[in-house]
This record gives structure tokens, sequence and C-alpha cells, in this order.
């Protein structure tokens, strides 16, 4: 059971799969896929996307973080001070094939949130985070992101041109959000930093309010993966 559970693991974190696309990948007998899957959804290893398919779970997440991150290390000692300075929700991402992972999180001890749990999964397709995460991708993996993105080639060469990305409105409703690459100690970006919340405190131009505090937030968490005995 453990090594069919596996393999549905690794199944769904390749694409999202219903009950006969994961019999299908996987060879295993209907009753026995959607048994072990379920059991799987109980513990959020799995669970399931807006059309009903099996993704992979918060639980996957939260387990790599509880590695040693660098990455979320240097930023847990960043983000604080972006969320008091800014007053919103501050979120670190990470992509992960066609999702965007969040691996660090800090929030305003009152009032309206825009709560992103740690282990959260969202897609690539949409939202500042996105764009950054694309920007600076390789142009293998931009060809197959843009596929189904709300985003173009150009609007992401003034992304990195500008040096940050901002959106309203794209992942939810309501939800205005501005992000900046963070890089590692060769150049690389390896994350994206945001602050998100209401529009109608964030306003449909963020940027303009809230882009200054941002890059300099990801610079310090950049200078920190530059100097790792600073973490």
């Amino acid at each position: 059971m453990l090594d069919k559970s596996v393999m549905i693991l690794h199944t769904v974190a390749r694409q999202p799969c219903n009950l006969g696309e994961l019999c299908d990948v996987t060879g295993l007998p209907r009753a026995t896929a959607h048994r072990l899957a379920v059991g799987l959804e109980v513990h959020q290893l799995v669970a399931r996307d807006e059309a009903g398919r099996w993704i992979p779970g918060p639980t996957l997440g939260r387990l790599a973080a509880t590695a040693r991150d660098t990455v979320r290390e240097a930023a847990l000692m960043v983000l604080p001070r972006l969320q008091e300075s800014t007053g919103e929700s501050v979120q670190l991402y990470r992509r992960e094939g066609a999702d965007r992972v969040c691996i660090a999180a800090v929030e305003p001890p009152t009032g309206l949130r825009d709560t992103v749990p740690e282990g959260t999964r969202l897609p690539m397709s949409a939202g500042s985070a996105a764009k950054v995460l694309a920007a600076w991708s390789d142009p293998d993996t931009l060809r197959s992101l843009l596929a189904d993105a709300a985003y173009s080639e150009r609007s992401l060469a003034e992304i990195r041109r500008r040096g940050w990305a901002q959106s309203v409105a794209e992942r939810a409703a309501g939800v205005a959000s501005i992000s900046a690459p963070v890089r590692d100690a060769s150049g690389a970006v390896v994350a994206a930093v945001s602050v998100s919340g209401p529009v109608d405190r964030m306003g449909r131009r963020p940027g303009d309010r809230l882009s200054t505090d941002l890059v300099a937030a990801a610079d310090a968490i950049s200078a920190r993966l530059k100097a790792p005995a600073q973490i």
C-alpha cells in the first residue's frame, strides 16, 4: 500500500488527475486508486483543485518546510519588519513546476487579512508572485507557463526592467498584491517576496505606495543569502 500511495503522490505532482486519469497513469484498479487517494486527502497529502482533480496537498509543503531551508530562514529574519512597515500580509513563494508554493508567511495581528498559509500551492497563471517567478524563468519553462497565463512576454520584460510586479483581483476577487525577486549568491532568482491585502486598502496601483519597502526587503533577504553566516 505504501508503494502505491507514493506512486499516486508522484503522479499528481506531475499533473492534476481525476480518478480515471489516475488509474490510467498508475495502472491501479479504480477502487484501490480511489481508496488510497481519499486516504491521502484526509491527511492533506493530496487536495482537490477547482475541477475536482487531485493535486499535491499542503502537508507536503509543510513537511518540506521543516527541513533546513536557507531561503526561508533568511526571509523569516526580514518578513516581520516588512509586515510592520506595510501593515499587510506578507509571503514568500517558490516555484514548483506549474505552481508556486508559499514557504513563509507573516500576517497582521489584527484586522482584515489576505491569509495564505505556509504550504499553500497556487497556480503560476496569475498574481504578482507568479509574474516575478515567471519573469526570471528559463526560456523553456517560460514558454510552458505562458500557454495558460494572464501575463505576456512583453509584460514580463517590463517587470524585469522595473524590478517588481503588481496585480489586482487576479488570484482572488478583491485582493491586490505586489512582489519582488529574491536572489541567491549566484544572482539567480530563487523566490518571490510579496505583500498582499484587500484592494480597498492596497489600491489599484499598490506599487506606487509599497514598492520601495518591498524591494528593500527583497534585497535584504538576498543579502543574507549571499552571506550565509548572517542567517
